[in-house]
């Protein structure tokens, strides 16, 4: 898959690059009330743009669109982007100027009830700068979904590494003058960026805005919103459910909430390189192959996402909950950022952690029920498991903060990851004889990595801590240990002759036969 590996580079790239932005809130901030604001000035913004944008020109639009360019007929194609960009965008305008108007109450009584009146008017300011990335992210998103269903992926997956960089830059420049506010204006010219990175490379491909007179009209959008009003419903009732979670957590104490967000974006950076990079590139591939009526290849495009995946999602959840302290005091522990914020964010993480590999499947798994046009099934299962994370979550959160918000996250999204691929496991009439057995393999290769860690964990933790090492070197130490926990999980996978192992080891072998020098006179 050397389309999911640019894909996945690139993705490397941008969480790296939100890595760095993270680290810079922790450093700049700490995990307290300012940055529990920051955390819930998003909450809406983000609302609007994965309710409307994201999925009118994601699970929605590219089997539509993708089918008409798989059939020769690329008119129809560009109508429908240009109807659907029209009906989407305004859509999202139009949200956007009511929750400027109404944004005090929004953020007092429904996003951050348990804010600090003192910090809530600066939450407030933020959140109506944030209204302007919707908009603009979304056109990005838009761009990406007409890119990706024409198998074009690099200029898409390097947007978010600009959107990051703008970030970075306005904590760096205009955070210390500005605090909260510099960094959503960051974020806003960000999201400009985002979508001006797509637009040469989507012009190229011979796009131009069509006057389509009454969009709701042309020739594939009332596809395109049947297919749309189910994930509208799911994602609307996902980042509500998300809403949900981030208010319980201001009401759990100061830096509960802003604790959570960095425990999330830790999932992240190993959520993005792997299942995003893996789901993004098989997703439109998959979606002309049903259009084509080609099942068996829908199956095995399939097959081909899932063992890598798991391969290595499993041993990456199992490591992340084992390292999560050694790991947030490695990256965070600096500046206003202290040993207190380190235990509440590492509980966070670990307890993410183990959802991981839930994350991983989902993300995939939903990716076929979308590329054949099924995108009710993913809605009735993620709507089932937020019931399940509500109830989990207003019984945890007051004992355990935002590791108890973590458990629910986990629990719940592992009910959705074995609904889903029981369903699946049913219409696709099983995943193969060997499947079973080679998973076997990976658990056992796994349980292998975990009994390493517990000898080494113990002993970087006693390191890290009576030595009072550094920041850098305690990073040094993380990686070190890391890497024989990793390498532990490889070797045995080998033994076990697991077939990913044996790629991995003749891509090394191939790697090194190109880096031996050449004998002269050869």
């Amino acid at each position: 898959m050397v389309s999911a590996s640019i894909v996945g580079l690139a993705f490397v790239l941008s969480r790296i690059v939100g890595l760095v932005r993270e680290i810079l809130l922790g450093n700049r901030f700490g995990v307290g009330d300012e940055l529990d604001a920051y955390v819930a000035a998003f909450r809406i913004p983000d609302l609007l743009f994965l309710g409307i944008m994201s999925v009118a020109f994601g699970a929605a639009f590219i089997p539509v669109f993708g089918g008409y360019l798989a059939k020769g007929d690329t008119e129809k194609a560009w109508r429908l982007a240009s109807s659907v960009i029209f009906v989407a965008t305004l859509a999202t305008i139009a949200l956007c100027l009511v929750v400027f108007v109404f944004a005090t109450p929004i953020m007092q009584h429904v996003v951050a009830p348990g804010l600090p009146e003192a910090i809530l008017p600066e939450a407030v300011s933020t959140m109506r700068i944030l209204l302007l990335s919707p908009i603009l992210i979304g056109l990005g998103i838009a761009a990406k979904g007409m890119l990706e269903s024409q198998d074009i992926f690099t200029p898409s997956a390097l947007a978010p590494v600009i959107y990051n960089v703008a970030t970075v830059v306005a904590i760096l420049v205009l955070a210390p003058s500005l605090g909260i506010k510099g960094v959503a204006i960051g974020a806003v010219v960000g999201a400009g960026l985002h979508a001006a990175v797509q637009l040469p490379k989507l012009l190229a491909t011979g796009f131009r805005l069509r006057a389509v007179g009454n969009p709701l009209a042309v020739e594939g959008v009332g596809e395109v919103l049947r297919l749309l009003g189910p994930r509208v419903i799911g994602q609307a009732a996902f980042q509500i459910n998300f809403i949900w979670i981030s208010s319980l957590a201001t009401t759990a104490g100061s830096g509960e909430a802003s604790g959570l967000s960095f425990a999330w974006q830790m999932l992240m950076l190993p959520h993005g390189l792997i299942a995003l990079s893996i789901s993004t590139v098989i997703f439109p591939k998959m979606a002309r192959q049903f259009e084509l009526k080609r099942l068996d290849q829908v199956r095995e495009t399939f097959g081909q996402a899932l063992t890598p995946l798991l391969f290595l999602m499993i041993p990456a959840s199992v490591g992340l909950f084992i390292f999560r302290t050694a790991i947030v005091r490695a990256l965070f522990q600096n500046g206003r950022f202290d040993a207190a914020d380190t235990q509440l964010v590492g509980q966070a993480v670990g307890f993410l952690g183990l959802g991981l590999v839930w994350y991983g499947v989902v993300e995939v798994v939903t990716r076929i029920f979308y590329a054949m046009k099924d995108t009710r099934t993913p809605v009735v299962a993620g709507l089932i498991i937020i019931a399940v994370n509500v109830v989990l979550a207003w019984f945890l959160v007051d004992d355990y903060g935002a590791a108890g918000l973590a458990i629910g996250l986990t629990v719940s999204t592992g009910l959705e990851a074995l609904i889903l691929m029981a369903v699946l496991r049913r219409r696709l009439g099983g995943f193969g004889d060997a499947f079973a057995g080679w998973l076997g393999k990976v658990l056992l290769a796994t349980a292998a990595m975990a009994g390493m860690a517990s000898l080494a964990v113990p002993r970087l933790e006693r390191a890290i801590v009576l030595g009072d090492v550094g920041q850098l070197r305690t990073f040094a130490a993380v990686l070190y240990a890391a890497g024989l926990v990793g390498a532990t999980y490889l070797v045995v996978a080998w033994l076990l002759r697991i077939p990913e192992a044996i790629r991995a080891e003749q891509l090394v072998v191939r790697l090194l036969g190109r880096l031996r020098p050449v004998p002269r006179g050869a």
